[in-house]
């Protein structure tokens, strides 16, 4: 690592603990975030995403007390600062979390109110990177919300109101499906592995023995019919024979 890489490092390591929160923080981490070492910019990635985490569950502690503008302010900074550090899981969790803020706010601040339309874009989103379960709540708020504008005469003809009930209709469907088609996968993967640490496990000793086992009681069983077969001959003979004999 550069000494300049890690001097942008130290800075954006400060800048997010003295909690400034704006464009030009995001600008130090994508600077750092630009190299032309795979390998580095991985481990580089991962310390970062750490270090983010962290940070960012200290300060949604922190402005627990505050105004809903201000909350959203800092969940879109860290949504922007997760998506530069290509951690998709927590930039997915807090645009849902200001989703859902929004949501509750938007009784009393109008323009809080989630449009069914950005419900429906984050549904895909959460289907694109295999989030299935939220997508699926996402598709839930989005047909809420449109049934809603419905109630309140903003939404335009019969026409454009159903194609946007079975746009968001297959989103839930595909969402399920590929839930469902995961768990399948997951039960057959976990089947595989047991099966396969089970025949591991097992020495080949055992598995001699256990066909040695078998043979023999096959050979066994095929003396015994021969002996009750000899036996049966022996009394027909004798049945045969005693008439003549008297």
């Amino acid at each position: 690592m550069s000494d300049s890489i890690a001097q942008q490092i130290s800075l954006f390591r400060t800048l997010i603990e003295n909690r400034r929160f704006n464009d030009g923080t995001l600008r130090v981490l994508e600077s750092v975030l630009v190299s032309n070492d795979f390998k580095s910019l991985l481990q580089l990635r991962s310390s970062l995403r750490e270090f983010m985490r962290h940070e960012s569950l200290r300060v949604i502690h922190e402005i627990s007390d505050k105004s809903a503008e201000h909350k959203l302010l800092i969940l879109d900074f860290f949504v922007r600062a997760f998506a530069l550090a290509d951690d998709i899981e927590c930039c997915l969790a807090l645009r849902y979390e200001a989703l859902i803020m929004r949501e509750l706010k938007s009784t009393s601040n109008r323009w809080l109110q989630v449009s069914h339309r950005e419900w429906v874009t984050f549904a895909e989103h959460a289907l694109e990177n295999r989030f299935y379960s939220i997508a699926r709540k996402a598709c839930e708020k989005a047909l809420s919300s449109f049934q809603m504008s419905a109630l309140g005469g903003r939404e335009t003809d019969d026409f454009s109101k159903n194609v946007e009930i079975e746009k968001i209709k297959r989103l839930v469907d595909v969402a399920v499906i590929s839930a469902s088609s995961r768990s399948v996968q997951a039960q057959a993967a976990e089947y595989l592995k047991k099966k396969t640490l089970k025949h591991t496990i097992s020495p080949p000793l055992v598995r001699k023995e256990r066909q040695c086992i078998a043979s023999t009681l096959f050979r066994d069983g095929i003396k015994k019919r021969n002996v009750r077969n000899l036996q049966e001959h022996r009394s027909l003979q004798q049945i045969y024979r005693s008439p003549h004999a008297e």
